[in-house]
């Protein structure tokens, strides 16, 4: 993984910004200590809102000097996160890059030139990069990010349609606004739409017009489960799970965003036969006779659900995510889901590829999509 580009996203033309954004990891502990990492890419995105890529360097790699005096001649914006034990030798680099020295700031050695520091954290312009350079190490709170970004940008969700229709009907009303989108597909009938303004861009109008267009296909979020406890705690409604394939994840969705106790009083996760039946009362003629990845016994574990939680809706997940476990008739893939709120209820067989973890995420990602078309009115 020496000097190797993990990761490359480009979601919007060059034409449209002037500079992307590449965070650059350097120390074994950013590869392979994932929450660590995952921490410090969701805290730069939330700040940020655009990363360009990620590249990865362990310590004491020789190839990262060229690649750091590439990096600040061109024109990029750089975040750059190391440990506190490497922070001054990276400060080294880029002085020696820089033409610059080290001066002692705020009890850390960083180079002369920086623009702003903090604790942990400094900003440095030249020619026409800007770096900022953070250490961070393990139980620890990220430095500030001292970058800012001037990109207006929003995301928008859309239900129910295909890419090519959404294109059709989204882009004269982009041209008129000024905007630039980019459609991405979640899974089927789940549409994730970034938004990015040019010079005259008006990108409030366009997400206007937009839901004017498709009312009750529209959400106007980046974070959609957020979004949905801030609804759900809106209309003091309650949501339960009942989960066996997912194992938990559909739980995880809710409870690592905030306010999810406002709105989630608990999961039931039941793998065995068993316990469907004596958590959830799941007859046991249903499992029998149709199979714990049915239909029939994802609609009674909704039910089932609801009625221990007495909550106002509930989600259910049974399938086979594999690697084993499939059979002729119920292949490894084949995931059924269930929602169900006080008044309807509805239940779908999914075939789903890929490998074990993405069959349960995509699973989730049906079930969050299910519950906010069960409820267009409160959620739309």
């Amino acid at each position: 993984m020496k000097g190797a580009i993990i990761s490359k996203i480009n979601l919007v033309p060059k034409a449209i910004y002037t500079m992307k954004l590449h965070l650059l990891f350097i120390g074994n502990k950013f590869i392979h200590n994932t929450s660590l990492r995952e921490y410090v890419i969701r805290k730069i995105e939330k700040k940020i809102n655009f990363i360009t890529e990620i590249t990865y360097f362990r310590e004491n790699d020789n190839s990262l000097f060229l690649y750091l005096e590439k990096e600040l001649n061109a024109t990029t914006k750089l975040i750059i996160v190391t440990t506190k034990q490497n922070f001054s030798t990276i400060g080294k680099l880029i002085s020696t890059v820089t033409s610059d020295n080290q001066i002692l700031k705020e009890n850390m050695l960083i180079p002369s030139n920086s623009s702003i520091y903090e604790n942990g954290t400094y900003l440095l312009e030249y020619k026409n990069s800007i770096t900022n350079v953070l250490h961070v190490d393990e139980m620890l709170e990220l430095p500030e990010i001292l970058m800012e970004t001037k990109e207006a940008n929003a995301v928008i969700h859309i239900f129910d349609e295909d890419k090519e229709s959404a294109l059709v009907m989204l882009m004269p009303i982009a041209q008129m606004y000024d905007v630039h989108i980019e459609i991405l597909i979640l899974i089927d009938g789940w549409l994730r739409i970034d938004i990015d303004s040019k010079k005259y861009g008006n990108i409030s109008k366009f997400i206007n017009s937009a839901k004017q267009l498709i009312p009750n296909k529209l959400i106007s979020a980046s974070n959609i489960v957020q979004y949905m406890i801030e609804t759900l705690s809106k209309n003091q409604k309650k949501v339960s799970f009942a989960e066996s394939c997912s194992g938990g994840l559909l739980s995880y969705y809710f409870t690592r965003n905030s306010g999810a106790s406002k709105i989630l009083d608990g999961t039931l996760v039941t793998y065995s036969n068993e316990l469907k039946e004596n958590w959830l009362g799941v007859e046991n003629k249903v499992l029998e006779v149709y199979g714990a990845v049915s239909a029939e016994v994802v609609s009674q574990m909704t039910e089932g659900a609801m009625n221990v939680s007495h909550a106002d809706y509930a989600i259910s997940i049974s399938g086979i995510a594999g690697e084993s476990g499939g059979t002729p008739l119920k292949p490894v893939g084949t995931v059924y889901v269930g929602v169900r709120s006080k008044t309807n209820h509805k239940e779908v067989h999914l075939n789903l590829k890929g490998d074990r973890n993405y069959i349960q995420h995509q699973s989730v990602l049906f079930g969050i999509k299910m519950l906010l078309l069960l409820d267009k009115e409160m959620f739309f």
